[in-house]
């Protein structure tokens, strides 16, 4: 990350640093810092999906943040957390994170369907948390089928608030836990239809689905993140 990248990240952090023109609106690559989003899942969403042998794996840049077990009912096994690594944040107005975008990290949801003998499932990939909307939105594209770009995911409730810190001379970290995570109407439709859930599994889509924890800092990694958008295959 080069020192203008820093220098801004550390006028968002401290707001009188610079009048509000200097960086409102500007986009952030911090593909290469250690800044990572963090998805964690109730077990009671983990027993829904093993219930339905429905299971999520990582693609692109996501990796597992804490792995999972074999499910009661059927035994499959999902991680109970993905990390996305955060490759760029969008300054707002009031020099404020306007967006954060996970571009290049995806999810497959897929599940295999006992009456018909076929594996159905979407994919989920280039994920924006959205601080105006309150929402969390994805690229979804169902197997075989057309990608809906940046669809409504979910809609959250910030549980702990994302505040930077700014520590001399050069050194900004950030944190924050996005809870109450909930499907949109455009996700359950989605996961209704391109996962062919049974109506007795319906129930579950109401689910809270978990917590989304972002961490940033500007502790370079090894090798900067791909910021290359996730194709669904």
């Amino acid at each position: 990350m080069n020192r203008t990248t820093a220098r801004l990240l550390i006028a968002a952090a401290a707001v009188s640093a610079l009048p509000q023109v200097a960086v409102a609106g500007l986009t952030l690559p911090i593909n290469a810092t250690v800044s990572n989003s963090v998805q964690a899942f109730p077990a009671v969403n983990l027993a829904a999906f093993d219930l339905v042998k429905l299971t999520i794996e990582g693609r692109g840049t996501t990796y597992v943040a804490k792995a999972g077990t074999p499910g009661e009912t059927n035994g499959t096994i999902t991680p109970v957390a993905f990390g996305f690594p955060i490759t760029k944040i969008v300054i707002g107005n009031k020099l404020n994170i306007a967006s954060g975008s996970a571009v290049g990290s995806a999810l497959l949801l897929q599940r295999f369907n006992d009456d018909t003998g076929a594996t159905v499932g979407f994919t989920l990939a280039n994920f924006t948390i959205d601080y105006n909307r309150k929402q969390v939105l994805a690229d979804t594209t169902p197997i075989g089928g057309k990608t809906t770009v940046q669809m409504p995911l979910y809609n959250f409730v910030a549980t702990t608030p994302l505040g930077l810190k700014y520590v001399f001379p050069l050194s900004v970290t950030g944190h924050e836990v996005l809870g109450q995570l909930a499907l949109t109407p455009q996700a359950k439709a989605v996961f209704t239809s391109a996962l062919e859930l049974p109506e007795f599994a319906l129930f579950a889509l109401d689910y809270d689905y978990g917590t989304l924890t972002q961490d940033i800092s500007l502790k370079l990694r090894s090798r900067p993140v791909s910021t290359r958008p996730y194709a669904a295959k």
